[in-house]
């Protein structure tokens, strides 16, 4: 028996050596989505200028920029910002991330900011760019991962902020 639990220990202990190497924080039962889900987006139109500048702010405030095209009548935007919100996935953003939200609307406005970054203007959002120190885009591949985020857990969401971070 006394083997048995050494056995049992030592496994227990690489597991948690494993899941501290790769590095991802877990979320748990108390990490839950807040209703009402949050409406981020304010109707501004920005231009290139605005949107340069803001990369420009968020790296010198050594944080990645974060750009999320979105609307507020979407219900994965919503989903995906109030995810942003739960206060643990919140303050791991908020350390290391800098998030510009830019609306939309009915894809009447800054649609073509997107290919500024060679992300096609289609609908389907939130659209979410991240990018690196040297104001490259990282995740041009998977920009439109998100408009499904109704269908992911928050974990998932969590996940992909952790994966992002530099």
């Amino acid at each position: 028996m006394y083997k048995s639990l050494i056995k049992y220990i030592s496994i227990s202990y690489l597991f948690l050596f494993c899941l501290i190497v790769k590095g991802e924080i877990m979320l748990n039962e108390n990490d839950q989505l807040i209703t009402p889900l949050p409406l981020p987006y304010d109707g501004i139109i920005y231009t290139n200028t605005d949107l340069n500048n803001f990369i420009d702010s968020a790296i010198k405030s050594k944080k990645q920029p974060i750009l999320i095209f979105g609307a507020n009548w979407c219900p994965d935007c919503r989903i995906f910002s109030g995810t942003i919100n739960i206060p643990k996935i919140s303050s791991y953003v908020k350390t290391h991330f800098k998030i510009l939200y830019i609306d939309v609307k009915r894809y009447e406005i800054n649609m073509e900011l997107m290919e500024e970054y060679g992300i096609p203007s289609q609908e389907g959002v939130p659209r979410v760019l991240v990018f690196d120190f040297e104001k490259n885009l990282i995740n041009n591949s998977t920009t439109a991962e998100w408009r499904t985020a109704r269908d992911r857990s928050s974990q998932e969401i969590f996940n992909f902020f952790q994966n992002m971070t530099l």
